[in-house]
């Protein structure tokens, strides 16, 4: 077991700095929206009640929940086919998972809009059956499933990596079929990489702005997510509404990273 040492020379200066930037990024921004918060939280607790606040919070729950099923399903199907299988394309698939890491949320929203929007793509086979995404709630549910892509699928494929398949390989000697060594042997040995996944998934679906803006259009009572409730109501000069929300917003990612380090120990 190393021995842990406290700083000492240079190495204290390197920590000071390190723990002075961290502060400035991350407490004080933090504690000055808690303060705000605090100095009217009647103002607040009535904002976050109203109807408009509750739907935006049900929704994002919503997506985000939509979000983590869809993505536990694809996440766990696409790192075992990148992870064991070999065939032509699969680096050029395998770049395309972290495409949605490199994209501006604007940008993806915008491209969303050509595909589903009013003069889009799509827009005369989805007016043929009386279905419109754009603008509504699956255009959320679609760009948010967007910029969660990567999260559950990597950190699956990882741990996918780190086994390697010698176990599953003992399960089908021993007579397992292919389903049964996925349910008895596979899907336990990643819960690690669920959770991880599962987590980040959360916290990125809660917290999505851009993209879900630009093809939602943030409409109280229909698109509005908690993120572009608190962008409507900076607009509209309504700051204990905005500081509350942004404040759960905070708490609950805070809550996830906790869970996600507890279990990573």
């Amino acid at each position: 077991m190393r021995s842990r040492r406290r700083p000492t020379g240079p190495a204290r200066v390197v920590f000071a700095a390190v723990i002075a930037w961290l502060a400035l990024l991350l407490v004080v921004p933090l504690g000055a929206l808690a303060l705000s918060v605090a100095g009217s939280f009647s103002a607040v607790v009535a904002a976050l009640t109203s109807a408009e606040a509750l739907h935006a919070i049900g929704l994002s729950v919503g997506v985000a929940a939509a979000c983590i099923v869809a993505n536990g399903i694809f996440g766990v199907a696409g790192a075992l086919v990148l992870v064991r299988q070999r065939f032509v394309g699969r680096r050029l698939l395998d770049a395309l998972v972290e495409l949605p890491l490199a994209l501006s949320p604007v940008m993806t929203g915008l491209a969303f809009l050509l595909v589903f929007g009013r003069n889009g793509l799509l827009h005369p086979a989805l007016d043929a059956v009386g279905l419109q995404v754009a603008f509504a709630w699956p255009a959320v549910l679609l760009a948010t499933l967007f910029v969660t892509l990567p999260f559950t699928l990597r950190e699956v494929a990882l741990v996918l990596e780190e086994l390697g398949d010698s176990e599953e390989q003992a399960a089908a000697t021993l007579g397992a079929t292919g389903w049964q060594t996925f349910w008895r042997v596979t899907l336990p040995n990643l819960r690690s990489g669920l959770v991880v996944g599962t987590t980040l998934t959360s916290a990125r679906a809660l917290g999505e702005f851009g993209a879900v803006l630009v093809v939602g259009g943030g409409i109280a009572n229909r698109t509005q997510t908690a993120t572009t409730f608190i962008h409507s109501a900076i607009e509209e000069r309504q700051e204990p509404a905005a500081y509350g929300m942004a404040l759960l917003l905070a708490a609950v990612a805070v809550a996830l990273l906790f869970v996600l380090q507890r279990d990573r120990e």
